[in-house]
């Protein structure tokens, strides 16, 4: 196929049947199966209803969307098919077909799925839970394997610079450092550095470290946060350095730390959707610090707020006096520029807190930054410029 040809074909293949008299029709079997696949999607209308120009739709059959996934399957890239399926939740109200087994079988897994799969957690049938569960422990998994190592090397690495001390015993020095630090006593005629202070690290020791608090907003726009951040989670209380609490909240507040040991069990302890009182949230995760100069804070929420405003305000600032790091993440997902309430984030910018969305693959580098008493929120600008 020439190169014209295949650019002819791609965009009949984008715009469909309207622009048939302009490109020409498809040759192949293979590209008119795609083109149904995508007519059966995007020729129809966003509330559900049938394009006056076409009769494709997947209706309401379980049957005909399990075929449908498997043509998808065939015929796009796992990332295509990622897409389309999220656009057909969204767009054909598939949702409730989600609670069938073998549509979950059919279906291609991401953090999106999961998402969705979590807000039915509670009207799923016991026959599709099984099926559910092994969707979300396959995202799960992948989403481990891509930032476990990396959490991991950024926060030992985090902890141990903040152990180095200047008083050293000798099997502790830092030599590397401490030759860096007294270039200025570099002597000639001895061809070699007297070194005027020593810089070295602390004996390691099974204490704990640090002190590390998240509260999740697990209203239903902030699906993808939650998952990466029970990850996160996960991840973090394997760490004997660092004391993690995991809480999720809506009007009412859950602390699911006794289920970080798995995050899927801590996925399944959620519900998404619902109000969000973000007010007793931080309530509750004040009462689980008791060393604020050694406590990190994470609230992840898109601050749209349904309990006190002003009362969240001046718990926020009285955990940042007391000395605690807080950082919030109005999104901790790869889902683009979030909403979120600007007046809020605002208010807690004039407080000394940042408020800003972060992606998972760069939530390792934040947190070694947090951990060490960092700037955060010129790390935060240098992300937005980035």
């Amino acid at each position: 196929m020439t190169e014209d040809a295949d650019r002819l074909r791609r965009w009949r293949l984008l715009l469909g049947n309207a622009a048939e008299e302009s490109t020409g029709g498809l040759a192949s079997k293979t590209d008119a199966a795609m083109d149904g696949a995508l007519a059966a999607l995007y020729d129809t209308s966003s509330d559900g209803s049938k394009s006056r120009r076409r009769t494709a739709g997947l209706g309401g059959s379980a049957p005909k969307v399990a075929r449908w996934l498997g043509d998808i399957r065939t015929y796009f890239p796992s990332s295509v098919v990622q897409v389309m399926q999220k656009d057909a939740i969204d767009r054909l109200g598939l949702t409730q077909l989600l609670l069938e087994p073998e549509l979950l079988d059919a279906v291609e897994p991401d953090v999106h799925l999961v998402g969705t799969l979590l807000s039915l957690n509670r009207v799923m049938p016991e026959t599709s839970k099984a099926t559910a569960r092994m969707v979300v422990e396959k995202v799960v998994r992948e989403v481990e394997d891509r930032i476990a190592q990396k959490t991991r090397t950024a926060v030992t690495g985090a902890l141990n610079r903040s152990a180095r001390i200047t008083n050293p015993r000798y099997r502790d020095i830092d030599w590397n450092r401490t030759i860096r630090a007294n270039l200025a006593h570099y002597l000639p005629e001895h061809k070699t550095v007297v070194p005027e202070r020593l810089l070295g690290y602390g004996r390691r020791s099974q204490a704990v470290h640090r002190d590390v608090v998240l509260a999740i907003d697990q209203s239903g726009s902030m699906a993808s946060s939650v998952v990466y951040a029970s990850v996160f989670g996960a991840v973090l209380a394997s760490m004997r350095a660092l004391k993690t609490s995991l809480v999720v909240f809506d009007t009412a507040v859950v602390d699911l730390t006794d289920k970080l040991s798995d995050p899927v069990d801590v996925l399944f302890g959620t519900q998404l959707g619902g109000g969000t009182d973000i007010n007793r949230a931080i309530a509750y995760s004040q009462s689980l610090i008791d060393r604020p100069a050694e406590s990190l804070f994470v609230l992840i929420s898109d601050l749209y707020e349904g309990g006190i405003r002003a009362e969240m305000l001046r718990r926020m600032a009285a955990m940042k006096n007391a000395g605690v790091q807080v950082v919030v993440l109005l999104a901790l997902s790869d889902d683009g520029a979030p909403s979120f309430d600007h007046d809020n984030a605002a208010a807690l910018g004039a407080l000394g807190i940042p408020a800003f969305a972060c992606t998972p693959d760069k939530f390792p580098e934040l947190l070694a930054l947090a951990l060490e008493r960092g700037d955060i929120a010129r790390w935060a600008d240098g992300l937005q410029q980035g």
